[in-house]
Formats: structure tokens, sequence, C-alpha cells
């Protein structure tokens, strides 16, 4: 049997259904800023680790890019290079550079000169970041022309190469040895004074032995053109 409500019931349920609806708006808001700063404090939480996020370690998280801008957007990550971002509670790394060309470059290695600074045999920046890659290997599509690409193959391309641990990530950069050779078999690229400044500051700084630099130099081919500035030393 239907029963007609009377003007002041109607409007009570009016008031508790409009009551009801405020709650369900308040609690999908709520819900909503609860998942983005959720997400949030994850990105935040990957940064204090890595130091360095990539916007594709974002992705792999489920977490959309543009969480990234917002961020930054608040000040609280600032964009270190293409790609890369950083908290702010933590200062910019020296090797963000390298860092930036690794994830552009994965199967290069820091040589040349940007391998002379990474080691301090100069307190001169390159203007690009040098890395060495195999003779046959692809280009990257979006390299940076702040990357400058050496071509090597062989053990002259797989030896001496090392893995250090830096702020924001791994880089793979040849050792001091090798740094010394390559800058002898590419000193049509880079001058043989820088060559020969930096084996001396190898031996000053003692980083590499004589021996060391001999057996590099043989298999780099450049045993005859240090021989003589070996026997200086």
């Amino acid at each position: 049997m239907f029963v007609p409500l009377t003007r002041p019931t109607l409007k009570a349920c009016c008031s508790i259904l409009s009551v009801l609806i405020d709650i369900y708006l308040a609690f999908g808001t709520l819900r909503s800023k609860t998942r983005m700063q959720s997400k949030s404090s994850r990105l935040l939480h990957l940064a204090s680790k890595k130091q360095i996020l990539r916007a594709k370690d974002v992705f792999n998280l489920g977490i959309p890019r543009n969480y990234l801008l917002r961020l930054v957007q608040k000040g609280v990550l600032t964009r270190v290079g293409r790609g890369l971002y950083a908290s702010r509670r933590f200062p910019v790394t020296e090797h963000v550079s390298l860092i930036e060309a690794a994830h552009q470059v994965p199967k290069g290695v820091v040589c040349l000169l940007s391998a002379l600074r990474f080691h301090k045999f100069t307190t001169q920046s390159p203007h690009q970041v040098w890395m060495a890659i195999d003779v046959k290997a692809w280009t990257p599509r979006s390299l940076s022309s702040s990357i400058r690409l050496v071509r090597m193959s062989g053990p002259a391309l797989d030896f001496g190469v090392n893995e250090y641990s830096v702020r924001g990530g791994i880089l793979k950069v040849y050792t001091p040895a090798k740094t010394v050779a390559d800058c002898f078999k590419f000193r049509n690229k880079i001058g043989t004074d820088v060559a020969i400044e930096a084996l001396r500051e190898c031996r000053r700084l003692k980083k590499a032995s004589i021996d060391e630099l001999w057996a590099v130099a043989k298999i780099c081919h450049v045993a005859n053109v240090m021989r003589p500035y070996l026997e200086s030393l």
C-alpha cells in the first residue's frame, strides 16, 4: 500500500540524502588524495634510494609519469638531465652528465677525456661525454649532442672496463691504464699533449704501474708510440 509522504518527511529525506552525497563526495576526494599521496611517497622513497630517478623507473612502478612533473612543480624533485630527476634533499652528483649518458648508451663505456676527468687526471670537464661502443653497434636514435661516441672492437673495447658505484647509479669506466693507452691511440682526436699529460698524471697519482701500462699499450697496439714516453719516466 502506497503511503504518501508528508512535506516534513520529504524534506527530512532530502536533507539526509544531501548529507550522504556530501559524505560520498568527501570520501571520494579523500581517497583520491590518499592515492596521490601514496604514489608521491613511493616516488620520494625511490628517489632517496636511487638518488637519480628515470622516467622509465616510474613507469615500471605503475605510476603515471605526470607525477614526476607534479613533484617538480611543487619543488620536491628537480630535473637534472634528460629524463632524469633527483630529490632536492640530496645534492646533485658531479657525475650526473655521465649517468645521463650511460642511460642513453647502456652498452657504452666512459672513455678518453671523460675518463680522464673521472679519474681526476684533470680538473677540466669536457664539453661532451666520451663513450666507447662496439664498431658494429647501432647509434642510439635519440642520442644527445652532448655525447660523443668512439668506435672500438675486440680486446681494445672489452679490456679494462670497471664498474664504479656513484651517487645515482653504476658507471662503466675504463681503468686509468686503459684510459692512458686510449689517449695515445686516439691522439689525433684529443691531441698528443693531452695523452702525454695523462701518462704523467697517471704515474704521479700512482694510478697504474709501468707493467700495467705496457700490457694495455700492447692490447691497444700503441706500444711503439708509448715506448719513448714510458722509458723516460
